[in-house]
C-alpha cells in the first residue's frame, strides 16, 4: 500500500522590516526565513519515510499533520542554531536595505 501524498509546506508570510523595524523584528524575520528555507527542505525527507511503521500510526491524520511537524522541526533547529545558517546573512541584508532605504538619493555623484 502507498503511503498518501504529502501536501506541501505552505509558507507563510514574514514580516517586513527592512525599512522601518528594530534589530529584534529583523532578527526575528531572518530567523523565520530560515527556518521556512529548512522546512521546504526536510519535507521530501518526511515524504519517504513509511508511515505505516511509524510510531504514529500512520494514516490520512498524519498525513495532514505532517506539515506543521515538519516546520516545528525546523524552527527548533533553527532555534537551536542548527539550521541551514542562512540567519546571519538575510539579518546583513536587511541591514543593508534598511541603510539605504534611510539614506536620501540626492542624484549627486561621489567624486
Amino acid at each position: 500500500m502507498d503511503a498518501p501524498a504529502l501536501p506541501p509546506v505552505q509558507p507563510r508570510a514574514l514580516a517586513r522590516p527592512a525599512t522601518a523595524g528594530d534589530d529584534a523584528t529583523m532578527r526575528r524575520a531572518a530567523r523565520d526565513f530560515e527556518a521556512q528555507a529548512f522546512a521546504l527542505l526536510l519535507q521530501p525527507i518526511f515524504a519517504t519515510a513509511d508511515a505505516s511503521r511509524g510510531r504514529f500510526g500512520g494514516g490520512a491524520a498524519e498525513a495532514q499533520w505532517q506539515p506543521m511537524l515538519v516546520e516545528a522541526y525546523a524552527g527548533a533547529a533553527t532555534r537551536a542554531g542548527a539550521g541551514l545558517g542562512l540567519a546571519d546573512s538575510v539579518l546583513r541584508e536587511l541591514h543593508r536595505a534598511r541603510a539605504a532605504a534611510s539614506t536620501p538619493n540626492t542624484g549627486e555623484t561621489a567624486p
